[in-house]
């Protein structure tokens, strides 16, 4: 399990990352497959930047190795970063060597309150820009505002029309101050109206607390979501999400944002009464919408939780058919008779 191992390496003083939502229960293995993410995405980087070795077996039970321990390897073709995040579409990996790294001995959160979603979009690649290297800058939109505040009570500023929150970390407490005033100081250029510093774990907790039950709440606005988790250059922020609100607006849906915008990652949920066949329809619509949004602007139709199934009807909007093509002669060698996960990311 991911925690477990989180746990086990702090003990010595060391750091594995990525830090996916589903920590305390999803396998190693899984966020190999599906190169998962985490809030500490936008410094630290995903599954993939810390995989240097694996063991798998192929289709007729051959067993190789991909990577080697070493820092530096570039003999061959880089299997194990094809393996990485192929959703067990060509081999079971039965054996991962992962990179740890020093754990850091300070951490600080922040939080800061914009009057709307375009500032605080502003803030977010400005701030990077400027020199910030906040270790998370998770995203919430007033629609979510909303949701945590009627179904959770969250004690939320009443003047918030979004909220950029995340921690910063450290080896030395001057790094730490240096990356907190670059924040506030964006951040207050973009708009912000109020910038809030955790004291310690106790107030870092309920910063954090808005974040983490950003989707539970949503559930107010309909009994169906369409979860997706597109991400773009983090530039181009502000334009997606004006795409998106015009698309929540012409389909006469509600469309509340979260995520990862730290690293340009939006969780964009479309929300419909499930039980209503016109609407769930409609959300369909609009999520195709989405996805064409995101591709015009850059984006990649998933940052961590993968194609599956769901979504490979849609992988044409973001590739070739030379480029599925490639995909498909290298599932073949992998798989010749397509018994590992067939129809996945529409390699079928």
């Amino acid at each position: 399990i991911n925690m477990d191992l989180q746990r086990a390496v702090e003990e010595v003083g060391l750091f594995y990352p990525p830090d996916p939502a589903s920590q305390e229960y999803s396998t190693l293995g899984g966020n190999v497959s599906e190169n998962a993410g985490g809030m500490r995405a936008a410094k630290y980087g995903i599954t993939k930047d810390y995989v240097m070795a694996t063991r798998a077996v192929l289709q007729n039970g051959d067993i190789i190795k991909a990577g080697k321990k070493t820092i530096k390897d570039v003999a061959g073709f880089n299997i194990a970063g094809i393996l990485t995040g192929s959703e067990g579409t060509l081999a079971i990996i039965t054996e991962i060597t992962l990179k740890l790294i020093p754990k850091p001995r300070y951490k600080q959160t922040y939080m800061g309150i914009f009057p709307n979603v375009n500032s605080a979009m502003n803030a977010v690649f400005k701030s990077l820009s400027s020199g910030a290297n906040p270790v998370a800058m998770e995203f919430l939109d007033a629609l979510v505002i909303k949701a945590l505040k009627e179904k959770l009570n969250i004690d939320l500023p009443n003047e918030a029309g979004a909220i950029l929150v995340g921690d910063v970390d450290g080896n030395l407490t001057e790094e730490v101050k240096f990356q907190l005033e670059t924040l506030e100081r964006s951040f207050k250029e973009n708009g912000s109206t109020n910038f809030i510093v955790a004291k310690d774990e106790q107030e870092s907790s309920k910063l954090w607390y808005a974040r983490k039950n950003a989707s539970p709440s949503i559930t107010i606005y309909g009994s169906k979501k369409l979860n997706e988790d597109v991400t773009v250059p983090r530039a181009v922020l502000p334009q997606l999400l004006e795409k998106f609100y015009a698309i929540a607006k012409k389909y006469d849906v509600k469309i509340p944002c979260f995520g990862h915008t730290g690293d340009g990652n939006v969780h964009t949920n479309v929300m419909v009464d499930g039980s209503n066949e016109e609407e769930v329809k409609k959300a369909y619509k609009a999520i195709e919408e989405v996805f064409a949004a995101t591709v015009e602007l850059g984006g990649t139709l998933s940052g961590e939780h993968g194609i599956g199934l769901a979504k490979a009807p849609y992988m044409h909007m973001a590739f070739s058919d030379e480029e599925m093509a490639l995909f498909k002669s290298i599932k073949m060698a992998f798989d010749p008779n397509n018994i590992l996960n067939p129809f996945k990311m529409g390699l079928c």
